[in-house]
């Protein structure tokens, strides 16, 4: 019973350590058992009906959070393509963590061992590697990759409240998920006559939300390495996928990312839309943030096409 119980205990502290034993499965199906509940509540749609406010609520929650992924946990965490203040940081981690992704720490450092190993037989989430399925889903099931790779990451271990939403990364989608049901019971007693509950704005706002958020991101890591045009040589499978973009927020752009990872903006011609790049742009206006890194010319247009 003690693995199962460490299992159980990591829904809660992520720090809780696990010393598998010899011939133990890859993936801790005790551990990952909030995820497939997640998409399981998908289904109780038919069950707690739909209203315009319901779907409105996922849809902002959705680009909110989609923004908070490509912008903040990527675009920032991941590869420090622009500076904002310590407290910024802090509120940018908070949104990236509502996408129930794992901690900043988490996410930014198996990114940055992605763009280490492209595509190579140490690439966790490579296609070509592993196959479609284990790059869309399987990868961060892994035993192997529950823990951060904080070798990789020392410019964010050393803030202690990114370690403790690290830790401690169902604190926020939880309160997310409280927030959601408290508001959608209040609406249905002062409000009435926008037909939701407490129980509809949860499964619409928390679980289908999340769960399209989950699939449109992992789309980068898996038909983004498979499908779509190849502008650059890069030594990988990376592919420019307009869909994909759209879908992102601009993240499918993703063999022009391959060509230049730090750049603060993936849609390197002003025909490939990027929405979450005019978004930090709005922020650079504000103040919020600053520094954004550019695409070198010589880099944007100095390359050998492929089949672009």
């Amino acid at each position: 019973m003690k693995p199962l119980s460490v299992s159980l205990r990591r829904w809660f502290d992520s720090s809780v350590a696990e010393q598998p034993a010899p011939g133990a499965p890859r993936i801790d199906w005790a551990g990952v058992l909030p995820f497939l509940l997640l998409h399981a509540g998908c289904f109780a749609v038919a069950l707690v009906g739909c209203s315009p406010i319901a779907l409105a609520t996922a849809g902002g929650l959705y680009a909110v959070r989609m923004f908070a992924i490509t912008g903040f946990y990527h675009r920032y965490f991941a590869h420090r393509a622009f500076r904002t203040s310590r407290a910024a940081q802090l509120v940018f981690a908070v949104l990236g963590a509502a996408a129930v992704q794992r901690g900043p720490l988490w996410w930014a450092s198996h990114h940055r061992h992605h763009h280490g190993h492209a595509d190579k037989p140490t690439d966790a989430h490579s296609p070509r590697q592993h196959g479609f399925l284990w790059s869309h889903v399987g990868w961060f099931l892994d035993r192997a990759n529950f823990a951060p790779r904080l070798r990789l990451i020392p410019d964010l271990a050393r803030y202690p409240e990114l370690r403790w939403l690290d830790r401690f990364d169902i604190a926020v989608p939880a309160l997310l998920a409280l927030a959601l049901f408290g508001v959608g019971a209040a609406l249905g007693r002062w409000a009435p006559q926008l037909g939701t509950h407490g129980s509809q704005l949860l499964v619409w706002g928390f679980c289908v939300s999340t769960v399209v958020v989950y699939h449109a991101t992992f789309t980068i890591n898996s038909l983004a390495h498979q499908f779509g045009a190849r502008r650059y040589a890069t030594r990988d499978d990376s592919r420019n996928n307009p869909w994909l973009a759209m879908l992102t927020f601009g993240e499918g752009w993703h063999n022009n990312h391959h060509r230049y990872p730090a750049a603060a903006r993936q849609g390197f011609f002003w025909w490939e839309v990027d929405i979450t790049w005019y978004g930090l742009r709005l922020l650079a206006a504000l103040g919020v943030i600053w520094d954004l890194r550019p695409v070198p010319i010589r880099v944007r247009d100095g390359h050998r096409e492929v089949d672009a």
